[in-house]
């Protein structure tokens, strides 16, 4: 399979029809049809459903697409990564991060190292770890910032010198916003909105002391911003970490903490026996010199 049919196949993506991708990529209807046909051949598999007007993804095709995209993705980055001259220290530092204010501590560095060398660019994609680590392992971020235990056989890490501290999002005229602390007995009979992630006997439900079974859990999530609409309509309440979500002001919500306390540590990891370009190296190095000063 040549890169350039993969680039074929998501300008049809893109399109939604083989004549407007061919009117993009200056090529003939007949010729890009023939190299989709071809690819759909040499994979065994119907990747599209040709209607009338528009192209339909089948499953198959789905899987390809969010496939080449990442692909192609990491073809340009490493076509900038090799071609950088020698003497010049630029290029771009890819990210993978929680929510969280420790970010503060990247940007920090970051700043630092783009002070000295201002033709280095940063990405940051947010996501949580089930996110962050799937772009690692695929070589789509440098660094990967997580909470929680890093599994040392495959990665490299370092430890942020802070927590963050749990506590509980909940409108303010929720039942339980008149409490200066939330303890475990007064979510059990709550609505809960935990992360995906959460899983028994781990940091949240050891916290309320029952299984995920015992609790009424109302919704999960990935990113609290979309838990903290749910919580603004009604939903339920929320694990939250606290300086994400602001509650100051004209906001619905209230951010209480919990108690006994709960807090979560970070890193920040990447692959073992990685090889850095030299953008990510400096900054790694900056990152490095800002904890030895915490």
């Amino acid at each position: 399979m040549e890169l350039r049919v993969l680039q074929y196949f998501l300008a049809v993506t893109r399109e939604q029809s083989i004549s407007g991708a061919a009117e993009s990529l200056h090529l003939s209807q007949p010729t890009l049809s023939r190299q989709l046909k071809d690819m759909e051949e040499e994979l065994g598999k119907q990747l599209m459903i040709r209607g009338n007007r528009k192209i339909t993804l089948t499953e198959e095709g789905m899987i390809l697409r969010k496939r080449a995209e990442e692909i192609l993705d990491l073809v340009q980055k490493t076509e900038h990564e090799i071609t950088i001259s020698d003497d010049v220290i630029s290029g771009d530092v890819y990210i993978g991060a929680g929510e969280t204010d420790a970010v503060r501590l990247l940007a920090k560095a970051g700043k630092n190292v783009q002070m000295e060398y201002p033709d280095i660019h940063y990405h940051i994609s947010s996501g949580d770890s089930t996110d962050v680590l799937e772009s690692l392992d695929k070589g789509l971020i440098d660094f990967g910032m997580i909470f929680g235990p890093i599994d040392a056989s495959k990665y490299e890490y370092l430890e942020f010198p802070v927590k963050d501290k749990y506590g509980i999002l909940m409108r303010k005229d929720s039942p339980l916003a008149e409490k200066n602390v939330i303890r475990p007995e007064d979510l059990h009979d709550k609505p809960i909105m935990f992360n995906r992630n959460t899983r028994d006997g781990d940091l949240l439900t050891s916290w309320l002391g029952k299984n995920l079974s015992e609790l009424n859990v109302a919704a999960t999530y990935n990113l609290l911003f979309n838990a903290s609409l749910m919580v603004d309509e009604g939903l339920g309440y929320a694990f939250a970490l606290d300086k994400i979500i602001n509650t100051d002001g004209n906001s619905n919500l209230r951010f209480v903490p919990c108690e006994p306390e709960l807090s979560a540590g970070m890193s920040l990891l990447w692959k073992k026996y990685q090889v850095f370009p030299k953008a990510a190296k400096k900054f790694l190095e900056e990152f490095q010199k800002l904890l030895s000063k915490n």
